[in-house]
């Protein structure tokens, strides 16, 4: 596919999908959540892990009301179902670790696409809206789901009514994402965050994914089971025999990714 509104870069085992509409803030257009899943899935056979971003000041302002396509007598149920759900479920059952480097204002959809990774790196300037209350809707793409596991139900649930700007500093105080960072260290660290994802156990990053997503429908010795099981697996890995050797030489770990 040639992409027209995101740009796909692979390189040293790391792919990093950015959103290419910066006059438009990276708003969603059909055409580009098609382009961000077949990219998705390209990155996840030919890279160790793969970021998202945006291009210019915004990270995705969310679906481009003005899209030909998006405007009229939209069918909302089934563009989620047949747009924006390949899309998520490419991102989300991504086999290797996904990150979302959100380099500025991440609004309605726009913040459930960066929520969606499995963890969120954003600048100090920042911020996360569900605005979708503004139009009276509730959160999609994966809102309601994302929210409340990751800052609890009484924190989605005034995000979602009030559809207040949350700062990247009070999304990483309240657990929305991973960490934010001053504007002017922001590409360096979420670059070195990467890369060592990247250069690191594959095998192992996925079985932690596995094991953290799946903990919610488990009871303690189903989820016990679910461990040993994993670990297992993990255990008969080269990168498993090169972490040990390396440890007991007192050397940096050389993982090969299986």
């Amino acid at each position: 596919m040639e992409y027209e509104t995101i740009l796909l870069d692979i390189t040293d085992g790391l792919a990093v999908l950015t959103l290419n509409r910066p006059d438009k803030m990276n708003a969603l257009t059909t055409q580009m959540r098609a382009e961000i899943t077949h990219a998705m899935k390209q990155a996840a056979n030919d890279a160790r892990c793969v970021v998202l971003t945006g291009a210019g000041p915004a990270f995705c302002s969310g679906q481009d009301l003005g899209d030909a396509s998006s405007t009229g007598k939209i069918d909302l149920e089934r563009s989620l179902r047949d747009e924006y759900e390949p899309m998520l479920e490419a991102i989300h059952n991504c086999p290797v670790p996904t990150i979302a480097a959100v380099n500025g204002p991440a609004a309605g959809a726009g913040a459930n696409l960066a929520l969606c990774a499995d963890v969120v790196i954003a600048t100090e300037s920042a911020y996360f809206l569900q605005a979708f209350a503004r139009i009276g809707l509730l959160p999609d793409a994966g809102g309601t789901w994302f929210m409340p596991r990751q800052m609890g139900l009484a924190k989605a649930m005034g995000a979602a009514l009030f559809a207040d700007k949350i700062s990247a500093r009070q999304a990483d105080d309240w657990g929305l994402i991973w960490e934010a960072i001053a504007d002017d260290a922001f590409d360096a660290h979420w670059r070195k965050r990467a890369a060592y994802l990247a250069s690191g156990p594959t095998a192992g990053f996925g079985a932690i994914k596995q094991a953290l997503r799946g903990t919610y429908e488990q009871t303690l010795p189903q989820q016990l089971a679910t461990e040993a099981h994993l670990q297992g697996n993990c255990g008969r890995t080269r990168d498993f025999s090169e972490g040990v050797v390396a440890f007991l030489e007192k050397r940096p770990a050389k993982f090969e990714g299986r």
